[in-house]
């Protein structure tokens, strides 16, 4: 039988010790078995690759024990062992980022967690440019330094980095990013990455950041006079565009920063760029009325892209239809964003089309206008949205082939089954 017990510097509870007692293989880091009650004769291999060190091991036929630290079903080895087959009994200490939290004294019910391991560091880092109380799990390359580095100086935040967590050299470190680039650090296994204006957050009813909002396209006048695209233009450019928690979006030129304020309220990073010195302040102060995270860069993209976050997806408003358009899309397309998406001029359409092919995207355009059933004055005029898509592969995403059987529990009289696309129905 194979068991995975969750360390956490608290004594064991009895089912853990009795596994542990009774196993014939411990397998555990560095540090993990140290202390444990192992039976006489009992085999201790020390590793960090606990799921390598199975491999060859019969599971069937003696008690096998894995030892890791918290919880392992959080963000832990237990996906990875049913992937392999295995059918564990998993025993779990509190996990990694409650104890961060409970070290820092803050709850943690409205915390973004994300792992910035196995390439997922600037997705970490979006999300905590976005999100005010954010824990990162971290790993080599991707430790509060690497962080800290990414965020500063543009990203008002401060640290709670947590070494060795109920190891021997335990140390939990109130930092700003500044220094965190600096200091040495030994085993940090989660990083806190706080706004401390907003760090205690608000009650709600779901674990995590608050929901995406209820409504999106939201009506003309929620941002003013400015000359941004109208709602049903700005609703076909979000669903293009695609923003998400981990994403990094630019708003160029959009004239009130309606669309990049609309991402934001998704979860997503957002910078906003505009060259001109009033739209740069109506967007500031939209931007305070919705309550949202949005950075202001002040300038042309087509010199500034250089000096900004990578972008995952791309808005080119109308500030620059007819005035270098296509080459604005050319300079952001080289930066190798996932989604771009232009309003272009009539006669720049096709030379935009163009230029996102060049830059290997698949690409296409429509004419939008939307006339109201009860107009009130004349039609807007028609607006050309040209978007292009790269196909980007996630880093680390892996397919699933959990061989653990889920039992189905079938439906009640009057109940729907539920739909996944598995079934003869899908």
């Amino acid at each position: 039988m194979l068991t995975v017990v969750g360390r956490d510097g608290s004594p064991l509870s009895d089912a853990a010790r009795a596994a542990v007692e009774s196993a014939a293989v411990v397998v555990g880091g560095p540090g993990r078995l140290d202390g444990l009650p192992l039976a006489p004769g009992a085999r201790k291999v020390v590793t960090e690759d606990l799921a390598g060190a199975l491999k060859g091991v019969d599971v069937s036929d003696q008690d096998v024990v894995l030892v890791v630290d918290g919880d392992p079903g959080h963000f832990g080895i237990l996906r990875v062992l049913l992937e392999q087959g295995h059918a564990p009994e998993a025993l779990p200490a509190a996990p990694l980022v409650a104890r961060a939290f409970s070290h820092a004294g803050l709850p943690w019910d409205d915390a973004l967690v994300v792992s910035a391991r196995d390439g997922h560091l600037r997705q970490a880092v979006n999300a905590c440019r976005a999100h005010p109380k954010v824990a990162v799990l971290t790993g080599p390359g991707a430790g509060p330094a690497e962080l800290a580095r990414a965020l500063f100086p543009v990203t008002p935040r401060s640290f709670v980095v947590c070494e060795d967590l109920d190891g021997p050299g335990e140390r939990v470190v109130h930092v700003r990013p500044a220094e965190a680039t600096t200091r040495p650090w030994n085993d940090p296994v989660v990083v806190l990455v706080l706004d401390n204006r907003h760090a205690l957050g608000e009650t709600s009813w779901i674990s995590g950041p608050a929901p995406a909002p209820a409504g999106w396209a939201l009506p003309a006048d929620a941002f003013g006079d400015g000359p941004g695209p109208p709602p049903d233009v700005r609703a076909f450019v979000l669903a293009k565009l695609g923003p998400r928690v981990g994403d990094m979006v630019w708003d160029v030129e959009s004239g009130d920063g309606s669309v990049g304020i609309e991402c934001a309220r998704f979860g997503a990073a957002v910078v906003a760029v505009d060259r001109d010195h009033a739209a740069c302040e109506r967007i500031r102060e939209n931007v305070r009325l919705h309550g949202v995270k949005v950075a202001m860069a002040s300038g042309d993209v087509r010199s500034t892209a250089g000096h900004l976050p990578r972008p995952d997806a791309v808005f080119i408003g109308p500030g620059l239809t007819g005035r270098g358009g296509p080459e604005a899309v050319r300079v952001c397309a080289g930066l190798k964003p996932a989604r771009l998406v232009a309003v272009a001029a009539a006669d720049e359409a096709q030379k935009t089309l163009d230029v996102l092919a060049e830059q290997g995207f698949t690409a296409d355009a429509v004419r939008l206008q939307a006339t109201p059933l009860n107009p009130s004055g004349p039609a807007g005029d028609p607006v050309i949205v040209v978007w292009g898509v790269r196909d980007t592969p996630v880093p680390g995403r892996r397919t699933s082939r959990t061989s653990r059987p889920i039992e189905t529990i079938p439906a009640l009289p009057g109940e729907p089954d539920d739909l996944d696309g598995s079934g003869p129905g899908a």
